[in-house]
C-alpha cells in the first residue's frame, strides 16, 4: 500500500457519502401490494365506491376534495378551495404525513415513511389515473 492509498481512499468514502443516493425506481406493482393497507378505507376502482375515505381513482392530479358524493373534512374542503391539487408532490407530501398536509383533517392513516413504498405507492396511483 503506498502513502497516497489511504488518503485517497478517504477522500473517494467523504465524497461518496456526500453525494445524493440515485432516484429510487418506481414499481407500480409493488405499489399495488402497498395499496393494501389502503383498501380498508378507499378503492381505487374506476367507478367504484366511496369507503371511508373517497375513491382514489384518477387521483394523480385530480383537485383535491373533488370526488362526488364524498363527505370530506372541513379543513379538507379549505385546502381545495385554497386550491390544493394531487400532484405526485403533493401526494408523496400527503402520503408521508396527513396531519401536516392537512391539519385537522380525518385521515386517521399516520404516514408511510419508507421512500420505496411511497414511490411505489405513487406509481401505482399515477397508473390507476390514467
Amino acid at each position: 500500500m503506498t502513502r497516497h492509498t489511504v488518503p485517497l481512499a478517504a477522500l473517494a468514502a467523504i465524497v461518496l457519502a456526500g453525494a445524493a443516493p440515485p432516484a429510487a425506481a418506481q414499481d407500480a406493482a409493488a405499489g399495488q401490494r402497498v395499496f393494501n393497507q389502503c383498501r380498508a378505507c378507499h378503492t381505487v376502482d374506476r367507478g367504484g365506491r366511496n369507503g371511508v375515505g373517497p375513491n382514489l381513482h384518477g387521483v394523480v392530479e385530480r383537485k383535491a376534495g373533488a370526488v362526488e358524493g364524498f363527505r370530506y373534512s372541513a379543513p379538507m374542503r379549505e385546502k381545495a378551495d385554497g386550491g390544493l391539487a394531487w400532484t405526485e408532490d403533493n401526494l408523496r407530501a400527503y402520503l408521508r404525513n396527513p396531519k401536516e398536509v392537512v391539519p385537522g383533517g380525518s385521515m386517521a392513516y399516520p404516514g408511510l415513511r419508507n421512500e420505496q413504498q411511497l414511490n411505489d405507492l405513487v406509481a401505482y396511483l399515477k397508473q390507476q389515473s390514467g
